[in-house]
């Protein structure tokens, strides 16, 4: 089918609904993106990783050079137990490839980012457009938002995140996100100075909390700690209390995790949170895509990387199929067993309290994911 003949509206202006976009005008198709958030929907405390195949999914759509200002590279992957003794040092995913090297960057800055891209391509963003309802009939899709504006597409993209309302009209008996188990802390300080080197991100077996971190070239540590509890009923910034609780727990180890969350002036704190599956990703013409349709806990590392991911293979889909219906069917086939894996796997990890993976993705990746990443190849055939 050719491109110019579809219209997409997609709902949500984070990570999945910026890539989407940038992803479906360059294969050719309209798309307007609405965003809830008056402003940038940012995160403004959180940091991630980007690994080696969400580097090559933002490359198959020209958006690499957009983040190559943010954060860092990462290249080496280190493990320290709790006795502060390192226990490996191996190179991270495609280390030896610099266009495709892990990324450690601020949350806020690479939605920013995305959603200036977005901008200077000349896409449509609508921020203050709250979704609220969505109609089918043999012309196509209708999004209804708060204001009371409308928009009629062939496609309406729900990439609405964890709690999607567009999950919700897709499925009405669709799972509902869960709580996975552990509290992640994370913060930024310049005053610790951890053991560390260029481009290495440590991970930390302790006992009482799984600890990440890496040190940036201006030498600006960011840090987060997993710990197996209830709930905290409140997210956000941690109180005082919460936070000696959390050096102390670090204290029972011989690492430097305690000092650089005690030399952490604002630490902010969430719940884990994940869907235990949706098997339903589409009803008609409205399609979920990122977190929307595959949330996962954070122990892999992957949530950015697989939204991604979803981005190019959607994208190629609608330029490949005869129609939306066929691109549908394409894109749940292609994406459903890869996301199901990953967030299977990350249940494991969150659910038995055990720490980060630290044994570093593939140094290459598989096959069919270079073809499904490489842009001018079908995605069947």
């Amino acid at each position: 089918m050719t491109g110019q003949n579809v219209h997409v509206v997609v709902i949500g202006g984070g990570i999945a609904g910026t890539s989407a976009a940038l992803a479906l005008h360059k294969a050719g198709i309209s798309v307007t993106v609405c965003e809830a958030h008056p402003g940038s929907a940012g995160d403004l405390g959180a940091f991630l990783t980007l690994a080696s195949n969400g580097m090559r999914a933002l490359h198959a759509i020209d958006a690499a050079t957009v983040i190559s200002g943010v954060g860092f590279d990462l290249t080496e992957l280190s493990a320290m137990g709790a006795d502060g003794v390192p226990l490996m040092t191996r190179p991270m995913g495609e280390s030896g490839h610099p266009p495709y090297r892990f990324r450690c960057l601020r949350w806020s800055a690479l939605i920013a980012a995305l959603q200036a891209e977005v901008v200077r391509r000349g896409i449509p963003l609508r921020h203050g457009a709250a979704f609220v309802a969505a109609t089918q009939d043999a012309s196509g899709v209708t999004a209804s938002f708060a204001d009371g504006s409308r928009i009629t597409a062939d496609l309406l993209l729900g990439a609405d995140g964890l709690n999607s309302l567009v999950r919700r009209i897709v499925d009405p008996q669709a799972v509902t996100p869960r709580y996975a188990g552990q509290r992640v802390f994370y913060g930024y300080t310049s005053s610790a100075q951890p053991p560390s080197a260029p481009g290495r991100i440590t991970m930390v077996r302790g006992q009482a909390a799984s600890f990440g971190y890496a040190v940036s070239p201006a030498g600006e540590t960011s840090w987060f700690a997993r710990q197996s509890a209830t709930a905290v009923p409140e997210t956000g910034p941690v109180t005082a209390a919460l936070r000696d609780d959390l050096v102390q727990a670090l204290r029972l180890d011989s690492t430097p995790t305690a000092d650089i969350v005690a030399a952490t002036d604002n630490i902010l704190v969430t719940n884990t949170s994940d869907l235990p599956d949706v098997s339903t990703w589409s009803r008609g013409r409205l399609l979920l895509t990122g977190d929307a349709a595959h949330a996962a806990s954070p122990a892999t590392g992957q949530g950015a990387s697989m939204a991604f991911e979803d981005a190019v293979v959607l994208a190629k889909a609608l330029r490949d199929s005869d129609s939306v219906d066929e691109a549908i069917a394409l894109f749940e086939h292609t994406r459903k067993p890869r996301t199901r894996r990953n967030m299977e796997a990350s249940a494991a990890l969150t659910g038995r309290g055990t720490p980060p993976p630290v044994t570093p993705a593939p140094t290459s990746p598989d096959t069919e994911l270079l073809r499904q990443m490489n842009w001018e190849a079908k995605l069947l055939g």
